[in-house]
């Protein structure tokens, strides 16, 4: 699909759980929300991309290493909302797909980010990615997110369970390999009607329960597609993830991660 522009947006929020500041969080010498930020903004497949986020602080820290950046509202319950209010926007009236990169993902892919924009273009309403699960460890951790899908790609549900459940037995590796066990990989390409929608939405009971968002517009009957990729990225939740991912920065000795 071709006219109108495909912007990228970056929801960073200071308060968390696991990772205190986490926005700021400073990773080889940068906050991780410039590596996200310089990352995404270097993509091909966005022809905007800016920050949302509810403090000033962050708001004040990208500005110095040139972001655009958008001041948004304090109350929103979840990265979607924020996304959304950015997105309506006068200055985004020609935007045909809105892109949520969460501010804690410093390696996310382009081609992951391409393929969620494809299936919107390609006429679903909103678009997202998985990877194979590959290991036990990752089938039964309740922080790593599954979803499970129909042969044409719309997902069934997402949960923090494992599923698909394998009566019995536990899943082979082969199994864990496959396009049936799935992690999902927390990007959303949205067309703008949708993302209108969906924060129309009131919260959902199975969407309070599991702590997922994308469960509001599924159970809503809003139609998801989920493109399968290679691998998942690995994100910044803890400080062990805030470890790892200094490490890899450092050994990669670039300014920015490699975009592909």
């Amino acid at each position: 699909m071709s006219g109108g522009r495909v912007l990228g947006v970056i929801p960073a929020r200071l308060g968390s759980e696991r990772l205190p500041r986490k926005p700021l969080h400073r990773l080889a010498g940068r906050p991780l929300i410039e590596w996200v930020w310089r990352r995404v903004s270097a993509m091909h497949v966005l022809d905007a991309c800016v920050v949302a986020t509810d403090s000033e602080e962050v708001a004040e820290a990208c500005r110095t290493f040139g972001a655009d950046v958008v001041l948004t509202a304090a109350s929103h319950p979840s990265g979607t909302d924020r996304v959304a209010e950015v997105a309506k926007r006068a200055e985004y009236a020609d935007v045909r797909v809105v892109v949520n990169v969460q501010g804690d993902e410093p390696f996310v892919a382009e081609s992951h980010v391409a393929a969620a924009v494809a299936l919107v273009d390609a006429g679903w309403p909103i678009g997202t990615v998985a990877a194979p699960l590959r290991e036990m460890r990752a089938y039964s951790d309740s922080a790593v997110v599954k979803v499970v899908r129909r042969p044409d790609g719309a997902a069934l549900y997402f949960s923090r369970s494992a599923i698909p459940h394998v009566r019995g037995r536990a899943p082979t590796e082969a199994e864990l390999g496959s396009e049936h066990f799935l992690r999902h990989i927390g990007l959303y390409a949205y067309s703008p009607d949708a993302l209108r929608r969906w924060v129309e939405l009131e919260p959902s009971a199975l969407e309070q329960l599991e702590r997922l968002e994308q469960l509001r517009p599924l159970e809503a009957g809003m139609a998801i597609g989920v493109a399968v990729v290679d691998e998942a990225e690995r994100g910044v939740d803890t400080p062990e993830d805030a470890r790892a991912a200094e490490e890899r920065l450092l050994a990669m000795g670039t300014e920015t991660p490699t975009v592909r």
